[in-house]
């Protein structure tokens, strides 16, 4: 178990457009499974390459249902409806939480860690976590996207 250490704001490569993965190997598997361990580790329900200091387009999400662990490599939002606002936080920004509105519905089609492709749709609060990872992969930070800002206090009140 490897457990990497986060990149936190302000530094550049959260900032910036990440690469297309073009090679599926042994190196992208074990960095997939190192995001995972860090993000468990942390208690995060996703984390994005950017975040632990390597600009490629790979992310991980998982929050605790039947899906289990996405691995998104590549990944492109071709569909989205509704909306939904809720609190979110980011383990790149430490004790900060905000209210943001995202998409309340998303397909997204990515590749998996042997490059194949698949499509997946998520609802509510995957839908929300996947497209905050994608968000990172293009150097779109969720600071960006907050209508409020919230006391640590008024997170615990909106979880009930």
């Amino acid at each position: 178990m490897a457990i990497k250490p986060i990149v936190v704001h302000p530094a550049e490569v959260l900032e910036q457009e990440c690469e297309p993965v073009t090679v599926f190997d042994r190196k992208l598997s074990k960095l997939l499974k190192d995001m995972y361990d860090t993000m468990i580790e942390l208690d995060g329900v996703g984390l994005a390459a950017p975040q632990v200091g390597i600009p490629i387009q790979a992310a991980v999400v998982d929050i605790d249902d039947h899906h289990g662990t996405i691995e998104l490599i590549n990944p492109v939002i071709i569909e989205k409806s509704g909306s939904q606002t809720g609190p979110e936080g980011c383990l790149s920004f430490p004790g900060l939480y905000g209210e943001v509105e995202r998409s309340d519905f998303v397909k997204v089609r990515a590749q998996n860690r042997k490059g194949k492709p698949f499509v997946i749709e998520a609802n509510g609060f995957l839908a929300r976590a996947i497209q905050h990872e994608i968000d990172h992969l293009q150097g779109i930070l969720f600071t960006s996207k907050v209508k409020k800002y919230l006391k640590e206090e008024e997170l615990e009140e909106s979880e009930g």
